[in-house]
């Protein structure tokens, strides 16, 4: 090993990764920043894994080898351990960095002090095939501080983040909400500066059926909640904090959708108290405030819109619990078609007739 510390540490638990950790590290190999080290902890695989990363070669690279199988956040705690680099980047075995997201990343953040963490856009590939991220747009600080509040708007595998930030919390990550562990990450790190985001997709996704988010969405959700009700405490109070994580959860995070005008109505109170309670308190440019305000906006319709298109819901209901500070684009002819089609699937389930 290199006995200089590097300028980014890679951490990557491995488990069982064998048909796919070879392609991920010669992702890392390829960049063209090269002042790295890959730290890898192999959390007791019972495939080729282990075999595999006997063979690797570059000095670069660091293997590790968990006692026990303690999943991905005891392994990334034995890597963050391990690591020496001025810069921590995620990577999960399975997903591709793209050759020049080093340098994007290190170049942001030697040029924003005030930048904790910097994530990238991302692509998904599955079964060969490349497709932009569902409904990814600019992210600017401003606006993934108001995401944060409801949903988790950066890929773990394309963070980088300040060791030193990252040195402060005890534990790194916190075991308590795995599967949720980077969602809770950028809530504690963001305490200490901004979070950004480059809009440019420096990593591709892997979608495979052994996937982490398909089979432990269950606990996800659980833990997901748990790192919401920390945040809505001050604003909901003990009685209400945990209830409304949950339904944010649910309808936010997870997407269900909305069955009712009571849930509606519910939703719709949380989002406006979160807003009323996030603009009092964070400080925010004129041009911030209109970012802030489209989210708000965005966010709502998010959740009214299913309910209107499966008619679980009238417009003129859902405009009565639309919070006074969300603002609808009148134009939207979305807000015509969508209870039209909620008002036809309405008739047919009356009818018997499903559309």
């Amino acid at each position: 090993m290199n006995t200089a510390a590097p300028t980014v540490s890679v951490i990557m638990p491995a488990y069982n990764g064998a048909a796919w950790i070879q392609a991920t590290i010669d992702s890392v190999l390829a960049q063209d920043f090269a002042d790295w080290e890959l730290v890898i902890v192999d959390d007791c695989s019972t495939d080729d894994t282990r075999e595999l990363l006997a063979t690797l070669a570059d000095p670069r690279i660091t293997v590790l080898h968990a006692d026990v199988n303690g999943g991905p956040v005891v392994a990334r705690n034995i890597g963050f351990a391990a690591a020496r680099g001025r810069y921590i980047a995620g990577l999960d075995q399975d997903d591709l960095c793209k050759p020049g997201r080093f340098t994007a990343q290190v170049a942001h953040l030697d040029t924003n002090p005030g930048t904790m963490l910097v994530a990238t856009a991302a692509e998904l590939l599955e079964e060969g095939r490349l497709t932009p991220w569902p409904g990814d747009r600019p992210l600017t600080p401003a606006t993934i501080d108001w995401l944060l509040l409801t949903q988790n708007p950066l890929v773990w595998s394309t963070v980088m983040f300040r060791a030193e930030a990252a040195r402060l919390l005890d534990p790194f990550e916190r075991p308590q909400v795995r599967y949720a562990e980077d969602f809770d990450l950028y809530h504690r790190l963001g305490r200490f500066g901004q979070i950004a985001r480059l809009d440019e997709a420096h990593l591709l996704y892997r979608c495979h059926p052994g996937g982490a988010s398909k089979r432990f969405a269950e606990m996800m959700a659980a833990s997901a909640a748990r790192v919401l009700t920390e945040r809505y405490l001050p604003v909901f109070g003990e009685g209400e904090a945990l209830a409304n994580a949950e339904l944010v959860v649910r309808y936010f995070m997870a997407r269900d959708p909305v069955p009712d005008l009571e849930t509606l109505g519910r939703l719709s109170h949380i989002l406006a108290a979160l807003h009323a309670d996030h603009v009092a308190r964070t400080p925010l440019t004129p041009r911030e405030r209109i970012e802030v305000d489209g989210e708000h906006a965005r966010l709502w319709w998010l959740v009214a819109r299913p309910a209107l298109r499966q008619g679980a819901v009238t417009l003129r209901q859902a405009m009565a619990v639309l919070p006074e500070s969300v603002h609808l684009p009148a134009n939207d002819p979305d807000r015509l078609i969508s209870p039209l089609i909620g008002r036809v699937r309405a008739i047919g389930r009356g009818l018997g007739v499903a559309l």
